[in-house]
């Protein structure tokens, strides 16, 4: 079985997710940038964008509008300005 990947998603009203993922997805300001388990550490800012969660094949979907992304060897962290889950497509 692949290594997963620690995820947390906190904005200033609350944890949106926390759990281990396959991958995560984000809307870097320098750039897209995707997160897998073993990911080199880097912090970056966030512009507005999706953040997309991939797990056992499903994706779930939060819109973002500014923020940080944190990867450790823990994981990642985002602390974003305004998260929600987006509408299902």
């Amino acid at each position: 079985m692949a290594d997963k990947l620690h995820f947390s998603l906190v904005s200033p009203q609350r944890e949106l997710f926390s759990g281990l993922v396959d991958q995560v997805d984000a809307p870097g300001s320098e750039g897209d940038f995707g997160v897998l388990a073993g990911h080199a550490p880097f912090m970056t800012t966030l512009k507005e964008g999706v953040i997309r969660v991939h797990d056992a094949g499903k994706i779930t979907a939060f819109e973002v509008r500014g923020g940080f992304a944190d990867v450790t060897p823990e994981g990642l962290t985002v602390l974003a300005e305004h998260a929600v889950e987006a509408a299902a497509n």
